[in-house]
C-alpha cells in the first residue's frame, strides 16, 4: 500500500506572548488551528505558509525559521506530514475575506489555548507552540525547492 499523506505548512507567530490562532468550522465543529494549510502544487513550502497565512488571517507573513517537521496521524487513519514556521507579521488587511472554513482569527497566550484544549484541531498547535518557547529554530537554508527546469529557488 502506498502511503500519501498530506503535506500542510503552519505559522506559530507570537506577539506579546500571544499567539495568532484561526478559529475555523470542521466537519461542523469550531476549532482552533495555527494559519495552516496544505502545500498546492508548484509550490514551494515558503511561497505555502505565506500565502496561507495571507488567506487565513490578512496578515503579511515573513517566515525566519523552520520550527519543525512533524508527523500526525488522526483517529481517522488520516496521515498529516506538518511544516511549522515562525516569523513575523506585518500589512494586516481589514478589508480582505477569511478563506472559509476561517470564521475568526485572536491572539491567545498559550494558557488560553490550553484552556481550549478540546476545540483544538489537532494536538500539533499545542506542541507547535511548545517547541516555539523552547527556542527550537532551524534554518530556513535547510529546506530547498527545484522545479522541472533544474532552478533551485
Amino acid at each position: 500500500m502506498v502511503w500519501k499523506p498530506d503535506v500542510t505548512v503552519a505559522a506559530v507567530i507570537e506577539r506579546d506572548a500571544h499567539f495568532l490562532l484561526v478559529e475555523e468550522r470542521i466537519r461542523g465543529r469550531l476549532v482552533f488551528n495555527q494559519p495552516a494549510g496544505h502545500l498546492e502544487d508548484g509550490e514551494s513550502l515558503l511561497e505555502a505558509v505565506v500565502r496561507e497565512v495571507r488567506e487565513e488571517t490578512a496578515w503579511g507573513f515573513t517566515p525566519q525559521w523552520l520550527l519543525g517537521v512533524y508527523q500526525w496521524r488522526s483517529q481517522r487513519g488520516h496521515s498529516t506530514l506538518r511544516f511549522a514556521f515562525t516569523g513575523t507579521v506585518r500589512d494586516f488587511d481589514p478589508s480582505r475575506t477569511l478563506d472559509p472554513p476561517v470564521v475568526a482569527t485572536h491572539w491567545l497566550s498559550r494558557d488560553e489555548i490550553l484552556a481550549r484544549t478540546p476545540a483544538l484541531r489537532t494536538p500539533l498547535v499545542v506542541r507547535c507552540i511548545d517547541d516555539y518557547q523552547r527556542g527550537v529554530r532551524l534554518p530556513l537554508a535547510a529546506l530547498s525547492w527545484q522545479s522541472v527546469a533544474g532552478l533551485a529557488r
